[in-house]
């Protein structure tokens, strides 16, 4: 077992972040840096126009509610639980001090994406009630999170650590359960729908911020692959033939989940997008976030939204469907 990685390294100082060992996460720290945002930024009026009119009026019609709705119930409460699981749990673990410098960065951004969700909610007039209760209220949010639950809980235990081999493969067990599941594959079917939207200039305000923390999340599924793709690395007796078919299995599971979380909140088809073409996607991604850290590809489906690809790709100065512009901070370009 390594004890001189990025884990159980006693020769490491987490106060002291130079001379850096691992350049990537400086990187995905400066880039997130690059993509700051706040929700206050983005301007509501045509949403809370739109959300007011009924739908003999050009107003939204109930499969958009209720997708709206939907994704706004999910996500208000998973965004609390990815960060709770940063703060707690793997930050205490990875004493690396550049990644540390990056989680404490994404611990900001999940507040911020939590603070989009009081935002959205205060400006249509929604029953936070409702809409934060949602994942014990809906069976298939709840399913979702109590999948993750379940599979994140060890590291979350005070008496956790990294010690051995058995630990660091539970470790980066969960970790799989953090990036991979809930932030690689259980946001994204929530992502295409409500980007979906504002590609027909519906509800922009809101589609604006899940673009934004689109691409948060991007650079937070990179860095936990990294992360993983490292620990392993440098721990490769963990990397056994038994505990890469359980991940696989996992990821799996993840998919049929968010599959059936996606027909709950889309029942039928609406602006081009339906139940079937969004399994499709999940394939898809699945597929690459299998990839990522080094699993076999299961589906072979091709990406039905290149478009998606598009937002995340695209130069930070310019919203994608150009409703405004957006001056973003630049972040530092210091070689060290």
């Amino acid at each position: 077992m390594n004890n001189s990685g990025i884990l159980n390294n006693s020769t490491v100082d987490p106060n002291k972040i130079l001379p850096m060992r691992y350049k990537w996460a400086r990187e995905y720290y400066k880039a997130g840096v690059a993509n700051n945002w706040t929700p206050e930024e983005v301007p509501m009026m045509d949403d809370i126009e739109l959300w007011k009119k009924t739908p003999d009026r050009g107003g939204l019609s109930p499969d958009e509610r209720r997708m709206i709705l939907w994704n706004l119930g999910f996500f208000s409460t998973a965004e609390s639980l990815t960060a709770n699981n940063i703060v707690l749990a793997v930050y205490r673990h990875v004493t690396n001090p550049e990644c540390r410098q990056y989680l404490l960065r994404q611990a900001f951004e999940e507040s911020i994406h939590t603070d989009m969700f009081i935002y959205a909610c205060d400006s249509l007039g929604l029953d936070p009630d409702e809409i934060y209760n949602m994942y014990f209220t809906i069976p298939s949010i709840k399913a979702k999170d109590d999948f993750v639950i379940e599979m994140t809980q060890s590291i979350l235990q005070p008496t956790f650590e990294t010690k051995t081999p058995e630990d660091v493969q539970r470790f980066v067990h969960d970790l799989v359960g953090y990036y991979v599941i809930m932030e690689g594959i259980f946001f994204y079917a929530g992502f295409a729908m409500m980007l979906n939207m504002l590609r027909n200039h519906k509800m922009i305000g809101v589609g604006e911020q899940f673009q934004y923390t689109l691409r948060d999340e991007s650079i937070h599924l990179a860095f936990g692959s990294d992360l993983i793709n490292t620990i392993v690395q440098e721990n490769p007796e963990i990397w056994t033939a038994e505990f890469q078919a359980d991940l696989v299995q996992k990821i799996k599971k993840a998919v049929d989940l968010e599959d059936a979380y996606a027909r709950d909140a889309l029942p039928v088809g609406i602006m081009g997008m339906n139940p079937t073409i969004i399994r499709e996607y999940l394939e898809h991604i699945a597929d690459r976030r299998l990839e990522r850290i080094g699993l076999p590809k299961q589906y072979g489906t091709a990406n039905p939204f290149p478009w998606m690809s598009e937002i995340v790709d695209l130069k930070k100065e310019k919203n994608f469907f150009e409703t405004r512009v957006t001056e973003y901070q630049t972040a530092g370009n210091l070689e060290w």
